[in-house]
């Protein structure tokens, strides 16, 4: 499978649907002054020539689209709270970060390394207990801001692969944008179905005038029905693009999820999983409509035209190509086979037809029962990737003191500023004064009592760290969080010079705290082509090169692997980055940003290509390339 083809695919099929999205908005806003043209602007009044209709049309049409922009806006702000709003809104509960459920520790391990591995920050973590069926989302406006929510049936029939596929399934959406979109769609569906509401409301109010015998109540009558019946027309189509929408971005983020396991059997075993199994992904929550365009499967069975999830079969074939009906009844009965071996399993699972795929029935068990925990060990189970192995390693080798450290606030903002802190004696009083000005003098001991665990912290970790930190340093006011980078920013700055780990450091903190301040800010996927930017991409790949090479002409010749990459046939320069790099290269960062996704690649393979060039791979070049990576809004390279 090319899946950075499959992702300039189904963008553009996304942005056609939503261009569909838009003509369909205009074709009500026609509709509608094409009634109000009939009721009321294009007949002749006592006798007199017929009046221009233009000031009535340009009125019509201006008072649809307030209602329908208005109406989208409110909705759009209530659905604005973050993903943990999302997630409390269907009854799933948090996940405690010191919780001694072997099932739920597995859920946080298999999402802190997800996190590690792709290079983002730990969402929320939430869990649906009274769901059955295996179903997971991701909500939010970008990955400082997400939250993962996962069904009770994922625990209890999932192996940790599966698991791990499913989760990065959902850790897609939220990195390819689709929250943005989808909520903006949800906006656009409520104003149209709000069309309909008003002209009930309008019917009502003609009615009462021909009560009166006031005159006007019939042309009043006929633009509330046409408000009506064009209202649920459009909002029938309009349900019709979202739903084609969201299966479009579901095979984005099958697709996306492979990119990052490197591997396809996790999340095609999940899907297998939710054919064979009666429950299937379907959720029991009364408002699941709500996230039915987010969910990992289908939240219960619809017509396929408002199926917001392609077929399970489309979506397996996708992964395995040669897969077969026939191959998910010799899964079940294999599993089924397994569960009769295991007669000390007492919880059963109902094996009935498949929800998902037509004509595939699953027998009933022999004479045993079919269980969570064998099917947890069915279908799908591989090894660790490489990159799920290294996340894994540098999540074991954190001293527990620390990984329970940084599930508090509190405990957390003091790892963060011991990690900031020297270990030079002559800077650490300095450094000390400005921890306890900042934040007062237990916060200032409580560091300096974790100096000795930071200093004998593996290198690769520091990162890492953060990213495990960073839901406790979400729930520090925003106060205390400016307070936060400010004093990061003056330790750093304590001896005179900003090393490139203790900019990485403050780098990442400073955009994922502001991003999770102002979500909706986020910024979307850019236009700009890659030779638009090249500038920028040389200064980047300039940067990476120096920092990762032993002299000059090392540098030199990874940048021009880099450039060869990038601007392939090109003649190019090279130029050594400035002594005061960091200005500058945050500038080029941004202008990146609004690079298009393919051209974002682009520019990562360069970057590998330059990290590669000497075949070492330094803790302090994949510093850099996290810090490159959450900048453009994109997942670390295997």
């Amino acid at each position: 499978m090319d899946f950075f083809a499959q992702q300039a695919r189904v963008r553009g099929s996304s942005r056609r649907l939503v261009a569909l999205f838009v003509l369909a908005v205009i074709a009500i806003v026609a509709a509608i002054d094409a009634v109000v043209w009939i009721a009321m602007g294009h007949h002749a009044v006592d006798g007199e020539p017929a009046r221009s209709n233009l000031p009535l049309l340009v009125a019509s049409s201006a008072v649809v689209l307030a209602g329908i922009g208005l109406s989208s806006l409110f909705r759009i702000m209530s659905l604005s709270g973050g993903g943990k709003t999302v997630a409390e809104s269907v009854g799933a509960v948090p996940v405690p970060p010191d919780t001694r459920d072997p099932q739920l520790r597995q859920l946080r391990n298999v999402i802190e390394e997800v996190a590690i591995a792709a290079g983002v920050p730990v969402p929320d973590i939430y869990l649906m207990e009274e769901e059955p069926g295996i179903n997971a989302f991701a909500a939010g406006y970008s990955a400082s801001d997400a939250a993962v929510c996962v069904t009770r049936g994922c625990l209890d029939n999932l192996s940790r692969d599966e698991l791990q596929g499913v989760i990065a399934h959902e850790f897609s959406h939220v990195l390819n944008g689709d929250m943005r979109l989808n909520i903006r769609l949800m906006g656009l569906l409520f104003g149209i179905l709000v069309l309909a509401i008003v002209g009930r409301k309008v019917i009502w109010f003609g009615g009462s005038r021909s009560n009166r015998r006031d005159g006007g109540g019939g042309q009043v009558w006929m633009i509330g029905l046409a408000l009506i019946v064009v209202g649920y027309i459009g909002y029938f189509f309009a349900r019709l693009i979202q739903a084609a929408v969201a299966r479009s971005r579901e095979s984005l983020a099958d697709a996306s999820a492979v990119q990052f396991t490197r591997q396809t059997d996790g999340i095609a075993g999940a899907l297998k999983k939710i054919a064979i199994l009666s429950e299937g992904s379907e959720l029991q929550v009364a408002n699941k409509q709500e996230v039915a365009h987010m969910l990992f499967g289908e939240a219960g069975t619809y017509n396929a035209l408002f199926a917001t999830h392609p077929p399970l079969l489309q979506r397996i074939r996708a992964l395995e190509p040669g897969f077969r009906e026939e191959d998910l009844v010799r899964l079940a009965t294999s599993l089924q086979q397994a569960a009769a071996t295991r007669p000390a399993a007492t919880v059963a699972s109902k094996p009935a037809s498949s929800p998902g795929i037509p004509g595939v029935t699953v027998a009933p068990p022999l004479p045993g029962v079919l269980t969570g925990a064998v099917l947890a060990q069915g279908a799908g189970s591989a090894t660790d990737s490489a990159r799920f192995q290294r996340a894994a390693a540098v999540h074991q080798a954190m001293p527990t003191t620390l990984t329970v450290a940084v599930q508090q606030p509190e405990s957390a903002l003091a790892v963060v500023l011991a990690l900031a802190t020297s270990a030079e004696m002559a800077l650490q009083a300095a450094q000390r004064r400005i921890i306890a000005d900042a934040f007062g003098d237990d916060l200032q001991q409580a560091v300096q009592g974790m100096a000795v665990e930071i200093a004998a912290l593996p290198p690769a970790s520091r990162l890492p760290l953060v990213a495990l930190a960073f839901p406790a340093l979400k729930q520090l006011s925003a106060g205390r969080q400016q307070t936060l980078l400010s004093a990061l920013d003056a330790l750093v700055r304590a001896d005179g010079r900003v090393d490139l780990d203790e900019y990485c450091l403050v780098r990442l903190l400073r955009m994922q705290l502001t991003e999770a301040q102002q979500p909706r800010r986020t910024p979307v996927d850019g236009l700009k082509k890659l030779p638009a930017c090249r500038d920028s991409v040389m200064l980047v790949c300039a940067v990476v090169a120096a920092n990762g090479s032993a002299d000059e002409a090392a540098a030199r010749r990874a940048w021009l692997l880099a450039m060869q990459q990038a601007f392939p046939g090109e003649a190019l320069d090279w130029s050594t980055p400035p002594p005061a790099w960091q200005a500058p290269f945050e500038r080029a960062l941004d202008d990146l940003d609004g690079l298009m996704p393919p051209a974002k690649e682009l520019v990562i393979q360069s970057l590998a290509s330059a990290i590669h060039a000497d075949g070492v791979v330094s803790v302090e070049e994949i510093e850099l390339l996290r810090v490159i990576c959450a900048s453009l809004h994109c997942p670390l390279p295997a």
